[in-house]
């Protein structure tokens, strides 16, 4: 609410399957590699414009 409130998107995780989640963030701190971390980002971002606004 407090986003949402300040006219900002909302964003959660909550469609994202927990294991692609877990490999993301695996790869993100053993590899420094951020692209699946940054694709799922996205893709919840869109998720979240679509059902909040």
């Amino acid at each position: 609410m407090i986003l949402i409130n300040h006219k900002h998107c909302p964003i959660s995780f909550r469609t994202v399957d927990s294991v692609d989640y877990k490999k993301a963030m695996l790869l993100f701190y053993e590899q420094n590699n951020v692209m699946i971390f940054k694709q799922i980002f996205i893709e919840q971002f869109e998720f979240a414009v679509k059902t909040y606004f």
